[in-house]
C-alpha cells in the first residue's frame, strides 16, 4: 500500500485505470517515456518482440521513432493518406499503442501497453505535462513502477535495497493531485463515464528525414 507522496499518485493511477478500463495504469513524466519503457520491456525484459523492425505511420510525433531506436529497435515508416493521423495506432511488431490522440471511457485494448498523453494544448486531458501506460500485465506493471523511479521501490532511499537500474521518469505528485481533480470532467452528473472523440492532428512526413533510418 502506497503512503505519503506516493499515495496521491496511486490514487490518480487507479482513477485512470477505472475510467479507461485497464487493470493497471502507471503514470510517467511524459508519453514519450511511456513509449520507451513499454518498448524496452517488450524488447529486453519479457522478450516478446520477434522482429527488430517496428512499423509506424510516417506522419506522427517525432519522439515516436526516437523511442523505438532508444529501445534498441529499428524504424520502418508506412505511408499515410493525407497529412494527418487520428486516434491511436499500434506500433506494429509490438503490443505497444501510441494513444496520444485518444482518451476515452473503456478505451483499453486487452493484452497491450497503451501509452496516453496529458501534454500540450490539444489533448482531452490537459494536465500540462505527463503521460501513462495502461496495461493488464501484472509483471509489466511491477516493472514499470520501479523502472520509472530510478529502479527504486516506493520507500525512502535510506531504506531501499537497490537491485535494479531504472530511469528518472516518475510523475511529480503535484501533477498527480491536479490530475485527480481534473478526472471529474470525464464523468456525467449521474456518475457514468463520458466518451471523447478521437483527435486528429497534422504531422510532418518523418520518412523524409534520414536520421531515423540511418541509425538502423
Amino acid at each position: 500500500m502506497a503512503t505519503g507522496i506516493y499515495k496521491i499518485t496511486e490514487d490518480f493511477e487507479q482513477s485512470l485505470a477505472s475510467y479507461t478500463g485497464a487493470k493497471y495504469a502507471i503514470t510517467v513524466d511524459n508519453m514519450s517515456n511511456a513509449l520507451f519503457l513499454s518498448l524496452y520491456y517488450e524488447n529486453y525484459i519479457n522478450k516478446s518482440i520477434t522482429s527488430p523492425t517496428v512499423k509506424i505511420p510516417c506522419r506522427t510525433y517525432p519522439s515516436v521513432p526516437c523511442e523505438i531506436i532508444h529501445a534498441g529497435l529499428k524504424v520502418e515508416f508506412e505511408p499515410v493518406n493525407g497529412t494527418t493521423i487520428k486516434g491511436c495506432y499500434n506500433l506494429k511488431g509490438t503490443n505497444v499503442w501510441d494513444s496520444a490522440l485518444s482518451f476515452t471511457a473503456d478505451m483499453y485494448k486487452t493484452g497491450t501497453h497503451m501509452c496516453i498523453s496529458f501534454t500540450g494544448p490539444y489533448k482531452h486531458f490537459k494536465l500540462s505535462k505527463g503521460g501513462a501506460i495502461l496495461t493488464d500485465n501484472e509483471d509489466a506493471y511491477k516493472w514499470f513502477k520501479r523502472a520509472r523511479y530510478s529502479g527504486r521501490r516506493e520507500c525512502s532511499y535510506h531504506e531501499d535495497d537497490f537491485d535494479m537500474i531504472g530511469w528518472n521518469f516518475y510523475m511529480m505528485p503535484e501533477l498527480a493531485a491536479r490530475g485527480m481533480l481534473l478526472m471529474n470532467q470525464f464523468y456525467n452528473i449521474d456518475g457514468t463515464k463520458k466518451h471523447n472523440d478521437d483527435l486528429e492532428l497534422p504531422y510532418p512526413d518523418l520518412s523524409k528525414f534520414k536520421i531515423y533510418t540511418q541509425t538502423n
